[in-house]
């Protein structure tokens, strides 16, 4: 019995992990972790309620994924993106994406492509709700569940990985904006070119789609972003 409940401890302290982390990306996304500033663990873990040790763990995760950076004896930095990076970032989720839409649209079945459908829906349903880490989780099940019908799993985990290094900051202001429902809505534009088996037509909407985020991620770094008494920001 003894190790059953070490068992159950053990994944206990995995779900306040991840809901830790969850949390931690939800302040990335709002802006209210600023790229640049460093945060301690102990002082995290006070503004989310937990002890440090989940929040140590997060943050290690955060920073396998290029998000955050550990600065001795201080805490976790978050990782500065520049406009250089960010234009890279697309130009290879360009090179990439483009040609393996179309690649998707003439080898792909109908029902393959119907089953986007309701993601991409969800997509314009969290832009429309504000519901930003909804609406960047569903565009991220829908750009790699596309790209997987492809048969590549190393060009997925490389989109994967180019996705979580150029993760959008401050993107409050944008959504109170509406500035994102437009771009959400490329991607039933994009499905119904597929279906269609309009394979140039798809491959020049991603195109578009691409071009359109990168402005959107150059909206965001220069919105100012409004700070919110009582949120992770106030924990250097």
């Amino acid at each position: 019995m003894g190790d059953l409940k070490q068992h159950s401890l053990i994944k206990a302290q995995e779900r306040l992990r991840d809901q830790v982390g969850h949390a931690l990306r939800a302040a990335l996304i709002a802006g209210e972790l600023r790229p640049g500033s460093v945060y301690s663990a102990p002082g995290l873990a006070a503004e989310l309620g937990v002890s440090a040790t989940p929040v140590r763990e997060a943050m290690l995760d955060l920073a396998r994924e290029g998000l955050v950076e550990p600065v001795r004896n201080k805490g976790f930095r978050i990782t500065e993106v520049s406009e250089r990076d960010l234009d890279q970032y697309t130009e290879l989720r360009t090179m990439i994406e483009v040609p393996t839409v179309g690649k998707v649209t003439r080898m792909a079945t109908k029902e393959q492509l119907e089953e986007l459908r309701p993601i991409a829906e969800e997509i314009v349903s969290s832009a429309r709700e504000h519901n930003l880490i909804g609406y960047l989780e569903a565009d991220r099940r829908f750009h790699l569940t596309l790209l997987g019908l492809a048969g590549n799993e190393r060009l997925v985990e490389t989109v994967g990985d180019l996705r979580k290094r150029s993760r959008l900051y401050g993107l409050t202001g944008l959504d109170e904006a509406g500035k994102l429902v437009s771009s959400a809505e490329e991607h039933l534009e994009l499905l119904d070119l597929m279906l269609a088996g309009d394979a140039e037509g798809a491959e020049e909407c991603m195109r578009r789609h691409l071009g359109h985020v990168r402005s959107l991620w150059a909206e965001a770094r220069n919105e100012p972003v409004g700070r919110t008494p009582g949120v992770l920001g106030s924990g250097h």
